[in-house]
């Protein structure tokens, strides 16, 4: 493989010279509309669609973007990482999180083991568990059913799965697939594990420690905080405590955990939703039957990343696209917005996929890199993000690119109508109307009511927020995020910008301060 930096390929003078060859407001608005939004579209997996009409992109910009997609040799590196090559540079790591849902390649042997097999395996025995705990086998010290699963883990080991636990849970409700309600503590702060606490009963709650190293600070802290309450109420903490965690911490064996389920140093926090530390969890809330779909539909998507044809793999066409407005375009932020309430913490953790992969100013190789890499993420449910910050979006002086995500039907069935629409309507209707909005603007005498337009979109479309649907979705984002991590010839796999703040606090804990830190310390009164 060759690894170049962005600046250094020929393509990307080529995209310079495209900036502002697309006037969005034109092309939307005009008679040709209708035929870009048919046009300018490619099938996802699990019934998704990913469409394109109102980015600032023509024929002449998608050709440009696909040589630049030959010249990085983007799908041969994503070959490359599924097959096993040591793609985490920093960490001389493997980057397996794809095999958790299915066998891309060739088989992939690492420390010994058939990859594949390993994780499969930890899946089998988190299914085996959950189905136990469903059907009464395993419960409590009274013989009670466990009722409530509470996830202890932060970062990707508590944003991603509570992202996914949220986008099912009334899906599951409406189609009988609900087992258990599930609650995350992730906060080291004591009022977020407190909170938790007094909202469940705690004899009738399994818990579920996730830590890969077992010595995650903020994990521990909250696992004696559980365990300090579960003893009060008079019950052995050992007999409501599972771990998900690797074979070689000091968690992996203890008798303090009714069962271990394992990943590996292979998989990132961000990217472990389809390990076990979405699937313990996920499988306790909704049955394995469930989490496997989700695992299809991701693997689905995954296949689709393989395709060497910009038009026709919408992941890298995202990716590309992305590319393109945060280093030609100069957009320095990217708003996710899910027209779904399902979604309400799909965007926070976009934001860790994102900007803990492609937030870095050097490239795989250490050196620093001469152009801007990964956007800022942000973004909220609509509507409600329409009464919140959309009014910087239509008005403010930088212009954000926007993802939108919208579903046909909702989850549960309900609905009503007023004024002689639904709900449901009401909502794709604001989408729909955004999305022009953003795009062609509106002139008006009165500068205030004057909307310059030009602020390009995509939309990812479904008929309904299934497992198989968020699956895809969810491997959607993480193979956009690695294409671009591809093409700015970065890292996307190691973290090291979250480290320096541990070690500094470590030190706060122990005393061994001085100067500012010492002081700011001391106004803490730590």
């Amino acid at each position: 493989m060759n690894w170049k930096n962005l600046d250094s390929i020929s393509t990307y003078k080529k995209l310079g010279e495209l900036k502002g060859h697309v006037n969005l407001q034109e092309v939307m608005s005009g008679e040709n509309g209708a035929e870009r939004v048919k046009k300018y579209n490619v099938p996802m997996a699990a019934g998704l669609t990913y469409y394109y009409a109102a980015k600032q992109v023509d024929d002449e910009v998608l050709d440009a973007l696909q040589t630049l997609a030959d010249e990085t040799e983007l799908t041969q590196k994503y070959e490359e990482l599924y097959n096993g090559a040591v793609i985490n540079t920093g960490e001389k790591r493997l980057v397996l999180h794809q095999l958790t849902r299915g066998q891309l390649g060739k088989a992939v042997i690492a420390d010994g083991v058939d990859k594949r097999a390993f994780y499969v395996g930890e899946q089998k025995k988190a299914a085996e568990f959950a189905n136990k705990v469903h059907n009464g086998e395993i419960t409590n010290e009274k013989g009670e059913k466990f009722t409530t699963a509470v996830q202890i883990g932060i970062g990707g080991s508590d944003l991603g799965p509570r992202a996914m636990y949220l986008a099912l849970e009334n899906w599951a409700k409406a189609t009988g697939n609900f087992k258990m309600e599930a609650r995350f503590i992730s906060n080291v702060d004591p009022d977020d594990a407190a909170s938790v606490l007094k909202s469940i009963d705690v004899s009738r709650s399994l818990f579920v420690l996730v830590s890969k190293s077992g010595t995650t600070l903020e994990t521990l802290t909250n696992e004696s905080f559980v365990k300090d309450a579960l003893r009060n109420a008079g019950l052995d903490p050992s007999k409501h405590m599972v771990a998900v965690t690797s074979e070689t911490s000091p968690l992996a064996s203890s008798s303090e955990y009714l069962a271990a389920f394992f990943m590996d140093d292979y998989i990132g926090g961000r990217y472990s939703s389809t390990s076990c530390v979405g699937g313990a969890i996920l499988s306790l809330a909704f049955g394995p039957e469930v989490f496997e779909r989700f695992l299809e539909g991701a693997a689905a998507e995954d296949e689709l990343a393989k395709n060497p044809d910009v038009r026709q793999n919408p992941a890298m066409l995202d990716a590309l696209i992305g590319v393109y407005e945060r280093n030609v375009q100069g957009y320095p932020a990217t708003a996710v917005l899910p027209y779904s309430q399902a979604l309400s913490r799909f965007p926070a953790h976009l934001q860790q996929l994102d900007m803990e992969s492609n937030g870095k100013s050097v490239n795989r190789f250490g050196e620093p890199v001469n152009y801007v890499t990964g956007p800022v993420i942000f973004g909220e449910p609509g509507t409600n993000g329409q009464h919140s910050f959309y009014q910087l979006l239509h008005q403010g002086t930088d212009i954000v690119p926007l993802q939108f995500v919208g579903f046909k039907k909702n989850q549960t069935g309900m609905d009503v109508q007023i004024q002689g629409t639904s709900s449901q309507q009401k909502l794709c209707a604001n989408v729909a109307a955004q999305i022009m909005a953003f795009a062609c603007g509106k002139n008006d005498e009165n500068p205030n009511k004057s909307f310059a337009g030009g602020r390009p979109s995509s939309i990812v479309i479904g008929d309904q927020l299934t497992p198989e649907a968020l699956g895809a979705l969810l491997a959607h984002f993480e193979n956009k995020v690695m294409f671009q991590g591809f093409v700015w010839n970065l890292n996307s796999f190691d973290q090291e910008g979250v480290q320096l703040g541990k070690v500094l606090a470590k030190r706060v804990l122990a005393h061994d301060t001085d100067g500012a830190l010492r002081a700011f310390s001391d106004l803490l009164e730590i």
